[in-house]
């Protein structure tokens, strides 16, 4: 990131003919490389990464940047328009999945890119689309870079998460993180059902945001590679690289500096949280950017997100003195589309899109004593957006969120001591929730200090967004810890201004070619040092009392505040020695501190792979048996087709079903009369958490009985009342009847597992 420091606000013009098309492309191509090498090493399927490929050029890449191309006023460069475009394909593909799959022909998915494509060619008006000429090529070093950028975070994905979880599992020891197995049933559903019914409780809506697996379902669908694999492997790699190069051109967009939008997605896709946490806890509910494969929702948002705050950026307002082309009237159109498909998205998007627009409004107001019309014309339509989320996709249902304040911070307060003891404790814990989580947005407080708190419209929406995220992970309360997502939410908009922060002081330091590389060495150097120490300094003592955990972060951001401190009172004699220094204290302490999160995606990694059964995170048992017998299922069934089991709990404690299994609706990609209820929209937020029973007790007996003492009677009305087609046994969890055999069809048998059909 330290290498990036320009000088300048933007690249030089530059014809195309002076550089060969093969110096031009070939970042892109090395990105490329690199990611496809991660996945092959991780055992992806040479052929499926074919076809994964020729799916995104020709059903996402391809008909999204020809839309852009015709919404936008002014071509600027080719990367904007591609990775712009490839937003907008989504956000299309979206909805032909909801035609195709509502009119029951997913197949015809395929086909939906010609709908685009046909009329850009018989419409000479359109025509024009397909070859732009570029005026800005952009600058090696900020293409080199995000390259690297993108081949970082693939290479973080292969250590927490592609290494560690198998696409099938190939042993009866195998654990898989909680949540995978009941986002891949999401995804599942999705590529026959719109909208998705709850995939472990047949028939029982889905209010929930699950736009993110839809795009999973039609990329199968698409592509023709199997769910699983787009799942596992393919999915959040490339949403990933997409999201870090959107941040990318959007930051070069919004601030007119094209390394603003290189530092930001280092920022973002590099730089995890500042840690030191004791045995790599999760502080906060989070740690480092687990969450991009933890939650590929939350990845998927971002995608949409950040177009859309660069549409919004062109409405409210933008700074003077940037370069680049306005988007024109198509801001309006990309903005009702980035909003509609972020509806469904995650639920935190929205939210914090109109609080970073109220304020806006609330400070263009103050200070212009006006109403900024465009600004509320933009808010109305995402409370529109906002609106509908909430009574359509959600009915609602709050999900367990509830107006808790400070209840994230609550878990490290000691209990039963002073209120001195415990309001100095309180403070100290707000201190450790701002390093851990917001360090990498100090770039902020250098662009207030650079521009004297005289903030333009845009930067006051980034400001908007970034205080946004944290305020709700702060005011709202969740037994799971979902708040956490509109912290993320707010990164989005605090790493594009953090970056701008950090470029604008840089080029008010102007240092030499040789400085940069100076600056960049020591700030790489300073990065494996802190990722050493903190590998070596990792244990797993017991945390008590209940702050222990955020002492060790205490005690090292203690520590390097004093080496800064000490630094800083020598600065002067440095800089009598190295005169290159001077004015330059606040550059480098900047740099630092943004660096200071960098071990945290190493650390993330390193606990993967010490825990090899799912990572370092809660895990279910994930046996290749149950997965087998799935897949066997999957492969001779009917999308339509309903499936009941005896296997509903996770495990049994003290009498209670920890209802929290999903392997057979995930890898039969089928609904389930009863799986695993513990997920279901009405059953999040109860009192007993997973060991809620199920709401429908009559149709658990009946489920139960298939199994247990099966009648003639009883299955029929299994068939004809729930359309259940197929009875799936986990005979270690309970044998079924020998009856069964007499009344149903043996189709699969192992020692552990069999399956019947139906007669």
């Amino acid at each position: 990131m330290t290498a990036l420091a320009t000088g300048g606000s933007a690249p030089a013009a530059v014809a195309p003919g002076r550089r060969s098309r093969l110096r031009r492309y070939a970042p892109a191509a090395a990105g490329y490389l690199a990611v496809a090498a991660i996945l092959l090493v991780a055992g992806t399927p040479v052929g499926a990464l074919v076809r994964w490929t020729a799916y995104a050029l020709l059903a996402v890449l391809l008909p999204g940047t020809l839309v852009f191309r015709a919404l936008r006023r002014r071509a600027y460069t080719l990367v904007e328009d591609l990775a712009l475009g490839a937003a907008v394909g989504l956000v299309l593909e979206l909805a032909a999945w909801a035609v195709c799959t509502g009119l029951g022909v997913p197949g015809w998915l395929r086909l939906w890119p010609l709908a685009v494509v046909l009329p850009f060619v018989a419409v000479r008006r359109l025509r024009r689309h397909w070859r732009v000429r570029y005026a800005t090529t952009v600058p090696a070093g900020w293409a080199w870079s995000l390259a690297g950028v993108i081949a970082g975070c693939t290479g973080y994905l292969y250590g927490s998460f592609l290494a560690v979880t198998p696409v099938l599992p190939t042993d009866k020891g195998q654990a898989q993180y909680i949540d995978l197995a009941f986002q891949l049933s999401l995804a599942g559903a999705a590529t026959h059902q719109v909208p998705p019914d709850v995939p472990q409780a047949a028939g029982e809506p889905l209010h929930y945001h699950w736009f993110g697996f839809a795009h999973l379902a039609a990329t199968s669908l698409i592509s023709g590679v199997d769910l699983p694999t787009v799942f596992f492997r393919l999915g959040v790699p490339a949403l990933c690289a997409l999201a870090a190069v959107l941040v990318a051109v959007v930051g070069w967009r919004i601030s007119g500096r094209p390394y603003a939008g290189v530092v930001a997605s280092a920022l973002m896709f590099t730089i995890g949280e500042f840690g030191f946490e004791d045995g790599w806890r999760q502080l906060f509910g989070t740690q480092a950017t687990f969450i991009v494969w933890g939650s590929p929702s939350m990845t998927y948002s971002w995608v949409l997100l950040v177009p859309l705050i660069a549409a919004l950026g062109e409405l409210v307002g933008r700074a003077r003195g940037v370069a680049v082309p306005a988007l024109g009237r198509g801001a309006w159109v990309l903005v009702v589309l980035f909003l509609a498909a972020s509806t469904g998205a995650k639920a935190s998007s929205l939210p914090v899109v109109l609080a970073a627009l109220g304020l806006t409004a609330a400070v263009t107001l103050v200070v212009r004593r006006r109403l900024p019309r465009a600004v509320l014309v933009a808010a109305g339509l995402a409370l529109a957006a906002q609106l509908f989320a909430t009574a359509v996709l959600f009915a609602f249902t709050s999900h367990g969120v509830t107006v808790d304040p400070f209840s994230g911070l609550r878990p490290y307060l000691p209990a039963g001591r002073s209120a001195g003891f415990t309001a100095l404790v309180g403070a100290g814990v707000f201190l450790a929730f701002l390093l851990n989580l917001q360090l990498r947005l100090a770039g902020v407080v250098a662009l207030l200090r650079v521009r004297r708190g005289r903030l333009a419209p845009v930067q006051v929406f980034l400001l908007g967004g970034a205080l946004a995220g944290p305020a709700g992970y702060l005011l709202l309360g969740h037994p799971g810890s979902s708040n956490q997502y509109f912290t993320r939410t707010g990164f989005a908009f605090g790493v594009l201004l953090s970056g701008w922060g950090w470029v604008e002081l840089a080029e008010r330091r102007a240092l030499s070619a040789r400085g940069r590389r100076l600056l960049g060495a020591a700030a790489a150097g300073f990065a494996v040092l802190l990722t050493a120490i903190q590998l070596g300094a990792a244990t797993s003592t017991p945390a008590t009392p209940a702050y222990a955990p955020v002492l060790p972060l205490l005690r090292w951001a203690g520590a390097l505040a004093l080496l800064a401190l000490v630094l800083a009172w020598y600065w002067p004699v440095l800089a009598g020695r190295w005169p290159g220094l001077a004015g330059r204290g606040g550059l480098v302490l900047l740099t630092a501190v943004l660096v200071a999160g960098a071990p945290g995606l190493v650390l993330d990694a390193a606990a993967a792979r010490a825990h090899p059964n799912g990572g370092a995170y809660p895990v279910v048992p994930m046996p290749a048996s149950r997965v087998a017998a799935a897949r066997w299922v999957h492969a001779h069934s009917d999308p339509d087709d309903v499936l009941a089991t005896n296997v509903h709990c996770r495990e049994v404690v003290d009498g209670s079903c920890d209802a929290r299994s999903f392997w057979l609706s995930g890898y039969a990609e089928r609904s389930v009369l009863v799986e695993g209820w513990a997920f279901a929209p009405r059953m999040v937020g109860r009192p007993a958490g997973p060991y809620a029973p199920f709401w429908d007790a009559a149709r658990l007996r009946a489920n139960d009985a298939a199994f247990t003492a099966p009648t003639a009677a009883g299955l029929a009305a299994l068939r004809d009342r729930y359309g259940v087609r197929w009875l799936v046994v986990d005979r270690q969890v309970g044998r079924e009847s020998s009856a069964l055999r007499t009344l149903a069809d043996l189709r699969y048998d192992t020692a552990r597992l069999a399956v019947y059909r139906l007669r």
